[in-house]
């Protein structure tokens, strides 16, 4: 069964129904269960509805779980009840399907405000009620009456009826996350299954608020400050004559791009890599442990397989060795890369006693070059990017591409100021079909990365509700926000996520959005960063902040040739972080993941000095939310690029290849195997050609 993955973070080890998405369903669709059990699954008609979702103090969340729980309990109570004689796929498959999407879209917002709330009575109380909401879904959904309510339906009455695609798809993957739960095990092996998995939840929680309320700063007097523009620093917190820098990425980046001074670069890189040391590596170590006995008692040989075995890669040993396969295309050109960024050091640079560049060192490197050899600077690139405007510019992209209507207001109630709400229409009927809050600017206690959380979906006819979150620099005095162009790909990317989720509409909840197979679910989101490096698109999104002009041609040709720039060592540095992943979770309860961090990173990245003072894995929030499946970026990746090549040659804002887009991949979700959406897609079998390409590894 499907864990709950919000973002790419799995919240708890909630063992819900199956995959996601198929045919798009038709207005027709009640969506309820019939027979004897009379259920819908949760609406939201306007946004009261999607207000009502959210508690407003502890005490709600406490009632609002309290009763979801109880809700849930009494509804699994009668599906059991119902003689197997008696059973049908409205009241068995698809009253599950209810019963399990409408406790996630109940709880989904505490999910989020304990991400994001600025209130620490908010968060305390939602990370209490996650576990015990989590600790009773372990045992509600893990329910050998279930499984075997179900079970007898499958291998009953369903030859009686004319079940569709979708249908048939969603009986056999839960009946194989049923086994994978281990239903089918002795009842003492089971009991001990569940007493892990709620261990596992919250430890995985604790891990990431030990990140999010994560508060490591710096402190640097004015000279440790040479290279960062006024405007920056004029901004920054101070303490007498002491400047603060924060952890949080907008600072972060500034800092370790652009500031001359390198003691600054080490000391902010350091305490950045080291946020939530030394807490989560006992933490940390503790979920390899108690993942590595599940994997045993449910069959498996390692936690990374049994984490992959419902996946496209079906098996570590797939994932490792598509990872391994592209290190040894992209080594080379990494070192290429390396060797000629250091031909002429800047000031502030030195290498170490054996010739590597100093890790903290690499991304003012990789500035100093471009600067110098393309006249490119990623800050004045920025000024034709302020946020608002160039907010507006993407959603055209979106809207002009899906045919839909964007409507963008302060919402009438949010948890913080700083909210903004879309509405979302299709322009054939002028039908709301979702609605997207937008939560971009960093804070203390938030969520420090970008993610995108559904916690209403799309389902039919109904609208969808959903939370874009991000951390990009806030306006100061003398500026309007500005967005760096890796920023602007960043919200490209999540937004993508949303339009997934947006237009998955599908029959089952289990389908709906972006609940594909997590080495696909990347692959949207990844194909429309391309956009992003289109020099037609580039032009009308920018909008320089003074002038109103868009960017040079002169500076988009750069841009887009410096696309190669670093493309060797951004594949290797992700490739790494899978094997990281993988080999963390590979087979053996007690491992030193501190030593299996620093051997990978010495052996792979061989130009670059890996610090052992750095342990940048207790702040590695995929570890727990993807698990071994970090890879899943880079697999996904090839199939984004392949897709994104076939749009291209269409027209990138061309409706009707939008439209097949929607038809064939986007709105099938989970519901289809991710290689048919891409075959049917692209008309041929997919490959790396447009993958290789785009990164230089065919040159």
């Amino acid at each position: 069964m499907r864990q709950l993955i919000y973002c790419g973070l799995v919240f708890g080890l909630l063992v819900l129904p199956g995959c996601q998405f198929v045919d798009k369903v038709g207005d027709d669709l009640s969506g309820k269960s019939k027979g004897l059990i009379d259920m819908d699954y949760i609406q939201v008609k306007d946004f009261s509805d999607v207000v009502s979702l959210f508690p407003k103090s502890a005490k709600d969340i406490a009632e609002i779980t309290d009763k979801t729980i109880e809700e849930t309990k009494r509804n699994l109570e009668k599906l059991i009840s119902i003689k197997a004689e008696g059973r049908t796929f409205d009241n068995t498959a698809r009253a599950l399907d209810i019963i399990s999407t409408n406790f996630g879209n109940k709880l989904s917002p505490i999910h989020v405000l304990e991400m994001v709330s600025p209130e620490a009575e908010i968060r305390e109380a939602a990370r209490k009620f996650i576990l015990k909401a989590d600790g009773f879904a372990v045992d509600a959904f893990n329910n050998v009456d279930l499984y075997k309510a179900f079970k007898s339906y499958v291998e009953g009455n369903t030859s009686k009826e004319n079940l569709n695609s979708e249908e048939k798809y969603f009986l056999e993957e839960e009946m194989k996350d049923f086994i994978r739960a281990g239903l089918n095990l002795p009842a003492a092996d089971l009991e001990e299954v569940k007493g892990l998995k709620k261990e596992l939840s919250k430890l995985s929680l604790e891990f990431e608020t030990n990140i999010n309320e994560d508060k490591t700063s710096i402190k640097v007097r004015c000279e440790g400050l040479d290279g960062l523009s006024d405007e920056f620093i004029n901004q920054l917190k101070r303490d007498g004559d002491d400047y603060i820098l924060t952890c949080d990425y907008p600072t972060y980046h500034e800092v370790i791009q652009h500031c001359k001074a390198e003691s600054t670069r080490r000391d902010l890189y350091l305490a950045f890599n080291n946020r939530a040391y030394p807490q989560n590596i006992e933490i940390l170590e503790k979920i390899i442990g108690l993942r590595d006995r599940l994997a045993h008692k449910l069959g498996f040989k390692s936690y990374a397989d049994l984490n992959i075995d419902s996946q496209m890669a079906k098996g570590s040993s797939r994932a490792r060795q598509f990872i391994l396969d592209l290190v040894d295309k992209s080594q080379g050109k990494a070192q290429v890369e390396i060797k000629e960024w250091l031909k002429d050091l800047p000031e502030g640079i030195t290498l170490t006693e054996d010739g590597k560049v100093k890790p903290w060192d690499i991304k003012f490197l990789q500035e100093s070059y471009k600067k110098k050899h393309f006249d490119v600077d990623e800050r004045k690139i920025a000024e034709y990017f302020p946020m608002q405007p160039t907010i507006n510019a993407l959603f055209d992209i979106y809207q002009k591409f899906f045919s839909l209507r964007f409507k963008i207001n302060k919402p009438s109630w949010s948890y913080h100021e700083d909210v903004q709400l879309i509405e979302i229409y299709d322009n054939k009927d002028n039908n709301l079909i979702g609605y997207i809050f937008l939560d971009l600017f960093p804070r203390p206690n938030k969520y420090s990365h970008a993610c995108h959380c559904d916690f209403v979906e799309a389902i039919g006819s109904r609208p969808s509700a959903a939370i874009v979150i991000a951390n990009f620099p806030k306006q100061t005095k003398e500026k309007p926000s500005l967005l760096k162009h890796d920023d602007v790909v960043t919200f490209f990317h999540e937004f993508g996520h949303a339009m997934h989720a947006v237009l998955g509409r599908t029959e089952l909840g289990a389908f709906s959005g972006t609940a594909t197979k997590t080495d696909f679910v990347e692959m949207p989101s990844q194909m429309f960063e391309e956009w992003m490096w289109d020099k037609e698109i580039l032009k009308s999104v920018s909008n320089h902040y003074k002038t109103g002009k868009s960017l040079p041609a002169d500076l988009i040709n750069k841009m887009v040739e410096l696309k190669k720039f670093d493309s060797g060592y951004f594949v290797l540095r992700q490739c790494v972080l899978s094997l990281i992943a993988l080999n963390l979770f590979d087979e053996g309860e007690r491992k030193d993941s501190t030593k299996i961090v620093n051997d990978l990173w010495s052996s792979y990245v061989t130009d670059v000095k890996y610090d052992p003072r750095s342990h940048f894995h207790a702040a590695f929030g995929h570890l727990t939310g993807y698990g071994a499946r970090y890879y899943g970026y880079m697999w996904s990746k090839v199939f984004a690029l392949d897709i994104f090549d076939a749009v291209k040659k269409n027209g990138l804002l061309n409706p009707d290849i939008g439209k097949k887009l929607v038809d064939l991949v986007l709105g099938k979700g989970g519901s289809v195997e991710p290689e048919k959406l891409l075959k049917d897609f692209l008309g041929r079998e997919p490959n790396q050609n447009a993958f290789l390409e785009d990164m230089g590894f065919l040159s």
